[in-house]
């Protein structure tokens, strides 16, 4: 069993990853429907929340049916790390989690999320700061380096777990890489393998089957698995892992009726979270995956992005489930 501190986790967890403009609330509300055993939040700019940024500040809302759920933060400055471990204290998640993997320029030309990976030991004085200024555990993401010539990931994961971090995520692409290429689970496997290690070890990168998961579990031995892109209209990829290690059978894919529930649901709990008219633009981004490679939906897949109105959205849902009933899924 894997915990971190005191949150005990399962034999073998499913983690959300933490994706920008995805892991909102409504989104990890399905996917801990789905069997998603620890969620986080997007990533937050540490000096948006002390600047009192209403994006980043919506961006605390947490709920207890969510737990356990860890919430991330991102910077390259000590003192603003410090204060936003002390804001995000207040709301009481389970756990701080930092990011020093994001590849994007923005983000890296502050010196933060993997732009930190150039310097460890600005790293290890981030990370100190946060520990220091709150009681909550403390775990970081990260990625295997800054480019193939520049793999620390060993050393990270030490001097991470010297200071008193509580788990690491390591998503197995270089920030060279961005998310190009295949993912390398072999060096997240020689720090699980490190004597010297013995916080948990969460592998991250291209699991995007049951087959995948239980394959690189055996192969790469990690602690659990974190899932990103593969959940996106697809939260059920967290049920159909648990039921594959379990029993060796695959479950049958979603029908046009759970897909409809999930995409409806997820709909309503973004107009209560968001507000109607924010709630019903950033559904657009994920009606596409909810219905993906149906044979003539090109003119429902265009009436869901253009409607405004929810319960035309609503009326629209309905609509498919009755066009498509019956219809396989491969």
């Amino acid at each position: 069993m894997a915990s971190i501190g005191p949150i005990k986790l399962p034999e073998f967890p499913l983690l959300l990853a933490p994706m920008e403009d995805v892991s909102d609330p409504p989104f990890r509300r399905l996917c801990k429907q789905h069997g998603a055993d620890l969620v986080y939040s997007e990533f937050i700019s540490s000096e948006g929340l002390i600047r009192d940024a209403i994006k980043s500040k919506q961006k605390l809302d947490i709920f207890d049916y969510e737990r356990p759920v860890g919430i991330q933060i991102f910077g390259g400055d000590e003192e603003a790390m410090a204060m936003s471990a002390k804001i995000v204290e207040t709301v009481k998640p389970d756990m701080v989690d930092i990011n020093f993997g994001c590849p994007v320029k923005k983000v890296v030309s502050k010196g933060a999320g993997a732009g930190v990976l150039k310097d460890v030991d600005l790293m290890i004085r981030l990370t100190k700061a946060v520990i220091k200024s709150t009681s909550l555990p403390v775990t970081v993401k990260t990625r295997l380096g800054w480019d193939s010539d520049r793999i620390n990931i060993d050393e990270v994961a030490e001097r991470l777990q010297d200071i008193g971090v509580k788990a690491l995520s390591i998503h197995g692409r270089t920030r060279a890489q961005m998310y190009k290429g295949e993912a390398d689970w072999s060096p997240i496997a020689r720090v699980k393998e490190n004597p010297r290690i013995t916080m948990p070890i969460f592998g991250n990168g291209d699991i995007d089957s049951p087959q995948k998961a239980l394959e690189y579990k055996n192969k790469f031995g990690v602690d659990g698995v974190m899932i990103g892109r593969a959940a996106i209209g697809y939260p059920w990829i967290f049920d159909e892992i648990k039921h594959y290690a379990q029993t060796g059978e695959l479950l049958p894919p979603p029908t046009i009726t759970d897909r409809v529930k999930a995409a409806h649901d997820h709909l309503i709990w973004s107009i209560e979270w968001k507000g109607e008219k924010v709630g019903v633009v950033e559904m657009r981004r994920h009606y596409a995956n909810y219905f993906k490679n149906i044979h003539g939906f090109k003119e429902y897949r265009q009436k869901l992005v253009t409607l405004d109105n929810p319960n035309e959205l609503i009326t629209t849902l309905e609509e498919i489930k009755v066009k498509f009933e019956g219809y396989e899924f491969k």
